[in-house]
């Protein structure tokens, strides 16, 4: 009797036992971001974890996101062992905003047809991006819906809970005028703005098996091509689609180092801002309390060649591009002017590159905006 019920639901495109092969081959990935908080182990219908000890009055701090298009590149190439960190990397570096350390993470994946290995391979990204930002898996759930999504398309979504004392809780209120705001170099697009990017793709019926280095001197010319490509020896060897698809970088681990670092030189961050959907414009000035706003000077930092291939594809402007990607800058953080060079010395001993790249003026000087940019010279 349970086999013809089985039968008959694999028949409607749902296949349990599907399911459960999945999660076998998901769970040694899954068992590596473990900490020593967490309570019994993958299986259960919920996760358990408690609070690390030596918390005085901890406060829960919770991010919820997924990676949007970019899976579209992802399903094109058939590559997914690295989505998943996307995934993670756009829910904890949420969470470290708020200065707390992330804990745990829980993720959904929905796929049109269950196909065990690959399943696994976009769990075991989420659990090497969850190694990187120090938090564990602790639940998750696959599901298979037939009919609704295409059988080879799937979506990704998580939660990511983290913790910090209140004390410490970062909360865009404490950054002042004068002080700078210092750019971590993104690693490319990160997961914001593949619309755009899918839209381009098709437009110009790009390959995306294509040398990217052949791409650019397609798009740019000899002479741009030539430069961004000495400047980023990195993608030397890589496609287009390769390109498009490195994931996004996890910042936790450096901003979490940087604090304590500043913690033993008597300052603190004042605020933190990770540059998602809106670009810079979009994001840095919730960093700052509202009577003041940000004034960047594009000058000090280098755009990725991807954005400029892109923009060149659809006729973006550099201030456009800064808006809709992230013009290569994955996170800023803002300190007092004294503590800059103690932070950009913290952050590339992480292997992150950093730069001064603007300071926190009152609105009255950006003529009431909170966003402002330094002319081109």
């Amino acid at each position: 009797m349970a086999e013809t019920r089985r039968s008959a639901y694999i028949a409607a495109g749902v296949d349990v036992d599907a399911g459960d092969r999945a999660v076998e081959l998901m769970r040694e990935a899954v068992e590596s971001t473990r900490r020593p908080e967490m309570l019994g182990g993958l299986g259960g219908f919920g996760g358990a974890i408690t609070i690390p000890a030596g918390y005085r009055e901890p406060v829960l701090v919770a991010s919820t996101d997924g990676v949007g298009t970019k899976t579209a590149i992802a399903a094109a190439l058939g590559r997914y062992d690295t989505i998943g960190i996307d995934l993670v990397a756009m829910c904890a570096d949420d969470v470290v905003c708020s200065g707390a350390e992330p804990l745990f993470f829980l993720d959904y994946v929905a796929v049109g047809r269950l196909d065990p290995p690959q399943a696994a391979e976009l769990v075991g990204g989420v659990a090497a991006g969850c190694r990187e930002a120090g938090c564990a898996i602790v639940g998750g759930e696959t599901a298979e819906h037939p009919g609704l999504m295409d059988p080879t398309s799937f979506d990704l979504a998580g939660c990511c809970v983290g913790v910090v004392e209140r004390d410490r809780l970062i909360d865009g209120t404490a950054a002042r005028a004068g002080d700078v705001i210092v750019g971590l170099a993104s690693s490319g697009l990160h997961a914001n703005g593949f619309s755009l990017v899918r839209s381009l793709v098709a437009q110009w019926d790009l390959d995306l098996a294509r040398p990217y280095q052949e791409q650019l001197l397609l798009t740019l010319g000899s002479d741009a091509a030539a430069a961004t490509i000495a400047a980023e020896p990195q993608h030397g060897l890589a496609t287009l689609g390769e390109v498009l698809l490195a994931p996004t970088t996890i910042y936790v681990r450096p901003i979490l180092a940087l604090r304590e670092t500043l913690n033993g030189l008597g300052t603190d961050i004042r605020g933190l801002a990770h540059i998602t959907g809106g670009g810079l414009p979009g994001n840095v000035p919730r960093a700052l309390p509202m009577e003041l706003g940000a004034r960047l000077d594009p000058g000090r930092w280098r755009m990725p060649s991807v954005m400029r291939l892109l923009g060149a594809l659809g006729g973006l402007d550099e201030a456009e591009m800064r808006a809709t990607f992230n013009g290569g800058i994955g996170m800023v953080v803002i300190v007092a002017p004294e503590a800059a060079d103690a932070t950009i010395a913290s952050i590339e001993a992480g292997g992150t590159v950093a730069t001064v790249i603007g300071e926190v003026v009152p609105v009255e000087r950006l003529d009431g905006a909170r966003y402002g940019e330094v002319s081109a010279r």
